[in-house]
């Protein structure tokens, strides 16, 4: 019986087997080649002609082990068990350094199982990580006025973060924290599976796009994000720092009701 795989072969199966998966390629065949008759081969003035154009790059929002076990939310219909089941699994978290770094209790998420609109912030700041609930504090109000401002209610939609745990200080989270909280909310994610995303800031568009760029170029845009429509706007809390980009905010709403027929106001909101 032959050996286990290679722990660097099998990461590399894996990430050919998602890269195939990005391209909606699932089923893969063996298919017996003859060899080429010697008139057939190429000869090198023609090898030039014959060179393959540059290989396009596919970003990999996030990491997925294929090889891993199945999800406990798998087969799950009732996404608010589902959800249930992730945040067992998530546990009391001590998978990254923020365990030991003053956060007081994990922020999971709130809102509606089956919410239409996912709105998804960068990581719990103080009054959430008093509360246990994400976007409570004064940003948390902010976008309290925006959701209502959309023709909506905050219940109707769902509200998460990128980390599930307050950084100290509120500082921005690093990116290796990103990779090991991200997966529980790509769970999320999928269980929810809203119409649409809008990713609230910087960190929340990148961790998801796997795109480095400045917000400027990110707004205004819609984006693919595993058959979801995705669009970036402000941070509530950048809004409160320069109430001036509230009307950029405010088009990438309206952008965002559009998609999903709702009725936008002549009036821009204050």
């Amino acid at each position: 019986m032959p050996g286990s795989l290679d722990p660097q072969l099998k990461r590399a199966l894996a990430e050919r087997v998602r890269f195939y998966h990005e391209l909606g390629i699932y089923d893969f065949y063996r298919r017996e080649t003859a060899r080429p008759a010697p008139h057939e081969i190429p000869q090198p003035e023609q090898r030039e002609e014959m060179r393959p154009a540059p290989r396009i790059a596919v970003a990999v929002p996030m990491e997925e082990d294929l090889f891993a076990p199945a999800k406990p939310e798998a087969g799950v219909t009732d996404p608010a068990r589902a959800l249930r089941l992730i945040r067992e699994d998530l546990g009391e978290c001590t998978r990254c350094r923020l365990h030991k770094q003053g956060r007081k209790q994990i922020v999971f998420g709130v809102g509606s199982p089956r919410a239409e609109l996912l709105f998804i912030g960068e990581a719990p700041g103080a009054d959430e990580d008093e509360q246990g609930e994400p976007f409570v504090g004064r940003a948390g109000q902010l976008l309290n006025n925006m959701i209502k401002a959309m023709g909506i209610r905050r219940e109707d939609v769902y509200i998460a973060n990128v980390l599930k745990c307050r950084p100290p200080n509120n500082r921005t989270p690093e990116r290796d924290e990103c990779d090991t909280c991200s997966p529980f909310l790509m769970r999320q994610i999928a269980v929810i599976n809203p119409k649409v995303i809008v990713a609230l800031g910087a960190i929340a568009a990148k961790t998801l796009l796997a795109i480095n760029a400045p917000m400027a170029e990110l707004r205004g845009h819609w984006y693919d994000f595993r058959g979801t429509r995705l669009a970036v706007t402000y941070h509530p809390a950048f809004l409160l720092r320069d109430p001036r980009q509230k009307k950029e905010a405010w088009k990438d709403l309206q952008m965002v009701m559009q998609e999903l027929g709702l009725p936008v106001p002549a009036k821009t909101p204050d």
